[in-house]
């Protein structure tokens, strides 16, 4: 497969409107303006933050791509889907008053927000997944697939099961309605390793679901309570927690590139990953851990699998801070590597997600990278 071009530049800037400009900047060199969006229906897939975390995406880069898009004559409007854990954006109501919180209104955006699976996340449309080998149909949500065209505009982070959380992860997960979330997830549940658990309640302090309760002595998960979310393995810091099928995680990051392919399979789509506030998870937590590194930059392509690949091999790149997530591993054991996402997350497996999305068409892993000033 041929070569995708990814457009990067870092955050340096001293001039010209500052970084939204910038990003308004990088997505015209990276040749935006060849979709036409005249007239056209335009969402901009991303997401609100869970309430408590500081570490979403500010609303001026929103606001940026929206202005971008009504420049080019389109009708933008920003989305997510409700979520599958009973958290603060479970409905479309309290995921507005959250995205209002953090700032995502028509005032400071210059567009609406629709939650994009409707009042209680069943709002959505069953979409074939072209050369589907784990999904074929995704569940998505209505708006997302209404739309004429698809930005999806993402934090480039870490994640508790998927290793990283960028354009792929963003688009599959995130624009799945709560059944397509059900759908992605339904491949295992977490266990408990009784021997490893010490009590320290930050798994049921986690989980949304009331699924883990400690009347033994030890945490115990309700299997008829538990999503599968896999939050609790996150907040495990003693790997007591796992999950015991082990072809959930694989599954997991596959059945993400095939909802990637049904959102974004025939229609013109453009991705925008902000490689800042690198947190080990996502965003959807009501708290951010510190970052892992640096700020790096921004990167844009038509391509989410070049673009994603780009900003892993970016991020793997960069130095390490100290007193991270991955400190706190090398005091329980975990030998570092070169691998910045499986030395957070060990039991990840984020190459595969790539890996699938490439085989069935999505896009490329090789990739030019273009630096833009």
């Amino acid at each position: 497969m041929e070569k995708s071009k990814v457009y990067f530049t870092d955050f340096r800037t001293v001039k010209d409107g500052g970084l939204t400009e910038k990003l308004k900047r990088l997505c015209r060199q990276a040749g935006i303006d060849k979709i036409d969006f005249e007239g056209k229906f335009t969402a901009i897939k991303l997401h609100f933050g869970e309430d408590g975390n500081l570490s979403f995406l500010r609303p001026d880069y929103a606001r940026a791509v929206a202005e971008l898009v009504k420049e080019f004559g389109g009708k933008p409007f920003l989305t997510d889907c409700n979520t599958l854990y009973p958290g603060s954006r479970k409905n479309a109501l309290d995921h507005l008053d959250v995205a209002n919180k953090h700032g995502f209104m028509s005032a400071t955006t210059g567009c609406q927000v629709i939650i994009a699976d409707g009042l209680k996340g069943t709002d959505e449309i069953d979409v074939p997944v072209v050369n589907g080998e784990y999904c074929k149909v995704a569940h998505i949500g209505r708006a997302v697939m209404d739309a004429d065209v698809f930005i999806s505009l993402n934090h480039f982070k870490g994640h508790e099961e998927a290793g990283f959380g960028g354009a792929l992860k963003n688009i599959g997960m995130g624009s799945g309605s709560r059944a397509g979330k059900m759908d992605q997830h339904k491949s295992g549940k977490p266990h408990v390793t009784e021997a490893l658990c010490r009590c320290c309640k930050q798994c049921a302090k986690e989980c949304g679901s009331d699924a883990i309760l400690f009347d033994t002595g030890k945490a115990v998960i309700n299997q008829d309570l538990c999503k599968g979310c896999g939050r609790c393995i996150g907040a495990c810091n003693f790997d007591a927690i796992s999950n015991n099928n082990e072809s959930a995680v694989k599954d997991l990051d596959c059945k993400i590139a095939e909802y990637t392919q049904a959102v974004c399979y025939g229609r013109p789509s453009f991705h925008i990953n902000m490689i800042l506030d690198v947190s080990p998870w996502c965003d959807c937590h009501a708290y951010n851990d510190a970052p892992l590194i640096p700020n790096i930059g921004m990167a844009v392509s038509f391509d989410p699998v070049a673009l994603d690949q780009a900003c892993s091999d970016l991020c793997m790149k960069a130095a390490r801070f100290e007193n991270t997530r991955n400190t706190d591993n090398i005091g329980l054991g975990v030998k570092m590597s070169s691998d910045l996402w499986k030395d957070s997350t060990p039991a990840s497996s984020w190459q595969e997600t790539l890996i699938h999305a490439e085989k069935i068409g999505v896009g490329s892993r090789e990739y030019e990278l273009v630096t833009v000033k």
